[in-house]
């Protein structure tokens, strides 16, 4: 069963955050979102690597939803840092069950077994363009572990693909807690977004010890979800 993964759709089909004022290549996008998930079929998945929605609320976002669960398939949606929607697990589900979007499921402290073979992990992550120093960004980087690890231990024997939403590696910059965490647990494949524009020829692309890492930002893809497994 295919898996498909994309991040970043930065929706405000209810709040004022046109997108295209980052450039030409935003113009557009949520149509061009609907006609590239078009080709996807009913039963299979997509992740959302964060950013889904610009609403400051559940209910800011409640037309973003509903385009995202009127999309083809399952989406699985993670938190990125411009999710201001983001609650707790038991309201957003509720908010889900609530207003019908039955094709939406959320990844945090979790896993999801997909197919036979594999499991869905991940978590936000962190990233050193927020990094302020001190004991508050030890806090959230701890606490970004600890959700990553439990996603994993989630997933047992499963083989892991693991989703981010800041990449762990960029330029210089190296996440040694979260690729230490991957290595341990021999994840093959993660996913990240947050990278857009210029930034994305700095992303990093590739295999790093036994780990490939892959930028699925929409606007790097050209808002086609990236197929991960066949």
């Amino acid at each position: 069963m295919a898996l498909y993964t994309i991040g970043d759709l930065h929706l405000s089909l209810s709040v004022n955050k046109p997108m295209d004022i980052f450039g030409t290549k935003w113009k557009n996008h949520a149509e061009r979102l609907r006609e590239n998930f078009a080709a996807l079929r009913e039963g299979v998945g997509c992740v959302l690597c964060g950013d889904s929605s610009w609403g400051m609320t559940l209910e800011e976002s409640r037309e973003d939803f509903a385009f995202i669960d009127a999309l083809p398939g399952r989406k699985i949606i993670l938190k990125g840092n411009h999710d201001y929607w983001w609650t707790t697990a038991k309201k957003m589900k509720d908010f889900f069950e609530a207003n019908g979007f039955h094709s939406i499921e959320i990844l945090n402290n979790n896993c999801f077994p997909y197919g036979e073979n594999y499991a869905v992990c991940g978590t936000r992550g962190w990233f050193f363009e927020e990094e302020r120093g001190g004991e508050h960004d030890k806090k959230i980087m701890n606490r970004e572990i600890l959700r990553l690890k439990a996603s994993l231990d989630a997933a047992g024997d499963k083989e892991k693909l693991a989703f981010l939403h800041y990449p762990p590696l960029y330029q210089n910059y190296r996440c040694e807690e979260i690729i230490r965490l991957l290595q341990d647990y021999g994840v093959k494949l993660c996913c990240y977004g947050h990278i857009h524009a210029k930034g994305c020829q700095y992303a990093f692309n590739g295999w790093s010890g036994r780990t490939e890492y892959k930028l699925v930002s929409a606007d790097f893809l050209d808002f086609a979800p990236k197929k991960i497994i066949n």
